[in-house]
């Protein structure tokens, strides 16, 4: 990796009216790449994500995996004022990401009808819950009642309960597609020279992701089964006990595994021949039963002993592991993964991005305090230090 290289995204500014998880996580990204990312925030509070929690050393747990290599703009959008701030910024900006709510950036005059009029290289990028036009297009929307809407609640969970993920995965699905979108756009207009408009749903970045259980229900079949963390069509394939009281995850893809796996593992190589799990559609079926007999191979046995046989097998599996695991995971060490990042509350761990390049390093840049960059922002728009003291003092950054 050559920590001194030019990133891709060197030179592009992102100007971006964010809160929550899902544009910020596309932002983050795009700042990881090298691009100049201005956080336009709420004067006083901003970006309400701030105050989900003070888990990280006071932070807010979502605003410092999200909001690193930023800087923060504090700008009452509603001011008179501000139109003039938001015309300096986009004129040398090339890409313009919000989620606000619904139909608060055409009211601001910040749609893309009305922006490339004055700025046609630069490209829009609109995040929302569902969309522009349809029924839904004025509906508020969060992370779980896309996983709702979306079909993804029916699908996950117990057979009494549904389970909602454990993370945000309707934001992050919208957040990943923008940032993928605007890469083309990006590249679009090296052909155009005409910037575009993007218009990503959190519903159908969530309902693309539904593939898998919306094709096996296809033309009215029955929809997978909840099966709590085991898989609702491959078995076995999910979590099992062993002795101690620890749980290990398997998973099993094929025939040939299935031979092996009753034979090494299990040590019951006669189980293979059983009439009720000959096949995979027949071990999904009676998958209780399985569970049963491999429950009672694993009982005697520690998650040591299993983990070898597993590995001796070459069968897949891992360990269930809590976020203190996570945190101390042997590969994402020995891969040194870990980076630090500067914040309101001094140094802290943060993870690499995950597609490392051996081109260039990404940027890890400071988590920034709430309009910790105000004045040198409006500073570099050319604003006068009166013109920035007068900001201040009538509220309007």
């Amino acid at each position: 990796m050559n920590t001194q290289a030019s990133r891709p995204l060197d030179g592009i500014t992102v100007v971006s009216l964010e809160h929550a998880i899902a544009a910020p996580f596309c932002t983050r990204q795009l700042a990881d790449m090298g691009a100049r990312v201005i956080k336009i925030e709420r004067p006083g509070s901003g970006d309400f994500a701030r105050g989900y929690d003070e888990r990280v050393r006071g932070l807010s747990s979502h605003f410092v995996w999200t909001n690193r290599s930023k800087e923060s703009l504090t700008l009452d959008l509603k001011r008179d004022e501000a139109g003039d701030i938001m015309d300096r910024l986009l004129e040398s900006a090339d890409v313009l990401v919000q989620n606000l709510a619904p139909g608060a950036a055409a009211r601001l005059g910040l749609s893309f009808d009305a922006l490339h009029k004055k700025h046609p290289r630069l490209i829009v990028c609109d995040i929302s819950g569902y969309g522009e036009g349809g029924p839904y297009q004025d509906k508020k929307a969060y992370d779980l009642l896309i996983q709702s809407e979306s079909g993804f609640l029916s699908v996950t969970g117990t057979k009494d309960d549904p389970v909602k993920a454990g993370c945000s995965i309707a934001d992050i699905a919208a957040g990943m597609y923008a940032y993928s979108a605007i890469l083309n756009a990006l590249l679009l207009r090296q052909k155009t020279g005409l910037g575009s408009r993007l218009d990503v749903s959190m519903l159908e970045s969530m309902v693309e992701w539904m593939g898998f259980p919306m094709y096996y229900a296809f033309d009215g079949a029955a929809p997978p089964v909840r099966a709590g963390a085991a898989h609702a069509s491959i078995y076995p394939y999910g979590p099992f006990p062993v002795g101690g009281g620890s749980t290990i995850m398997l998973g099993l893809q094929n025939e040939r595994e299935w031979r092996v796996f009753c034979a090494q593992v299990l040590r019951q190589a006669e189980l293979a021949e059983d009439p009720r799990f000959i096949s995979n559609s027949l071990r999904t079926a009676n998958r209780d039963a399985l569970r049963g007999l491999i429950v009672a191979a694993f009982a005697d046995l520690s998650i040591e002993q299993v983990t070898q046989r597993l590995e001796d097998a070459q069968i897949a599996n891992a360990r269930v592991n809590d976020m203190a695991g996570v945190w101390a995971h042997p590969q994402l060490q020995a891969r040194q993964r870990w980076s630090q990042v500067d914040s309101p509350q001094g140094v802290l761990p943060a993870l690499l991005p995950p597609a490392s390049s051996s081109a260039f390093a990404p940027r890890m840049g400071a988590v920034p305090a709430v309009g910790q960059n105000t004045d040198a922002v409006l500073a570099s728009l050319g604003y006068a230090p009166e013109q920035v003291a007068q900001f201040h003092a009538s509220e309007v950054v």
